[in-house]
């Protein structure tokens, strides 16, 4: 209930937000107004610690209406904050010095023609990338035709699998939404696929690839085998929304979508061991650094395509960045004078 969800935000201590470049500073805003009237506080997010968490570089906040939105940090709510910009130096996603150089220098508004070269010794043909690649494409079309197609080629019968749902019906519509695996998830064997879900105790991460080598028997659960040789049973898996340690709704699925394909948009957050990508049709700010940023590596990157704009930062980001970067470096220097 509503009440329920305002005496938590009044005793609460901390909110963390992730993601904060996909937030518009219209959400934050309303985010801003809820937290001051539940709490009764004028002061900015009513006076709740707020952590702020994301990277401006990747693709921008984006409207259902199809127009322009404001990024967070141009909100009044930001302003009225005044949050304290911290950098977050060390990698630990990239193992490669090279990739690293590039990503950087694509931030930094430096990136020039040494680096698509360096990018361009990587161009690929299609027929020349092994199939439990995945492709990033920045349209959906593509990346519906391509798994499609892939899985109706592959011999033998197809298993579907259909995502359970209980509780608040406009909560779940929103667990859905921001669920990785699809409602109906159709497996054939040869099938490859990519795990949608951080689970260390059953040995896989979101973004961990692999291949269907069959199907368990009494269950027909997914047997799945990763790049790295290890066979992992797929069991379904909970996505819930918690109050007060009770559950008002959840969704139960396969950690598992299709991934002979993706979208750059869907790629966000994940870490990728390779990935072929095609950004001949690149749209949108930061849909380039998007894709490149989610490779370990730069030998990992199979270049299907190139349009001049794939490396475009917004402009906005950009000089907003260098204000960020620099009162950043004076909270470092403050905290290396505290005992």
């Amino acid at each position: 209930s509503k009440e329920h969800v305002a005496r938590r935000l009044q005793k609460a201590n901390v909110l963390i937000i992730d993601e904060l470049s996909m937030l518009s500073g219209e959400v934050l805003s309303m985010v801003d107004r809820v937290l001051r009237e539940v709490r009764g506080h004028e002061r900015a997010f009513g006076g709740l610690q707020i952590v702020l968490v994301g990277d401006f570089f990747q693709l921008p906040p984006v409207s259902g209406r199809g127009e322009d939105v404001a990024f967070a940090f141009q909100s009044e709510a930001f302003r009225a904050l005044n949050p304290l910009p911290l950098y977050l130096s060390e990698q630990h996603r990239h193992g490669d010095t090279t990739l690293e150089s590039i990503l950087g220098n694509i931030r930094n508004g430096v990136a020039d023609h040494s680096d698509i070269s360096r990018l361009m010794t990587r161009e690929s043909e299609e027929t020349e990338v092994a199939d439990d690649i995945p492709r990033l494409f920045t349209h959906n079309a593509d990346v519906d035709r391509i798994n499609q197609q892939k899985l109706l080629a592959l011999p033998g019968n197809t298993k579907t699998y259909r995502m359970d749902g209980s509780g608040a019906p406009v909560l779940i519509e929103s667990l859905k939404r921001g669920c990785l695996s699809p409602e109906t998830l159709a497996l054939k064997e040869k099938a490859v696929v990519m795990f949608t879900k951080n689970n260390p105790v059953g040995g896989y991460s979101n973004g961990t690839l692999g291949v269907v080598t069959g199907f368990e028997s009494g269950t027909n659960y997914p047997v799945v085998e990763t790049r790295d040789g290890r066979s992992i049973t797929v069991v379904p898996q909970e996505w819930a929304v918690e109050e007060g340690g009770k559950i008002r709704a959840k969704i139960s699925q396969l950690p598992l979508r299709l991934a002979w394909a993706i979208t750059i948009h869907k790629s966000q957050g994940q870490s990728l061991d390779a990935a072929a990508v095609d950004l001949s049709r690149a749209f949108e700010y930061g849909q380039g650094y998007v894709a490149l940023s989610r490779l370990r590596t730069l030998d990992g990157l199979h270049l299907l395509g190139w349009h001049e704009n794939a490396l475009a930062i917004h402009p906005t980001v950009r000089a907003h960045d260098a204000r960020f970067r620099s009162a950043s470096e004076e909270a470092a220097a403050a905290f290396e004078e505290l005992e």
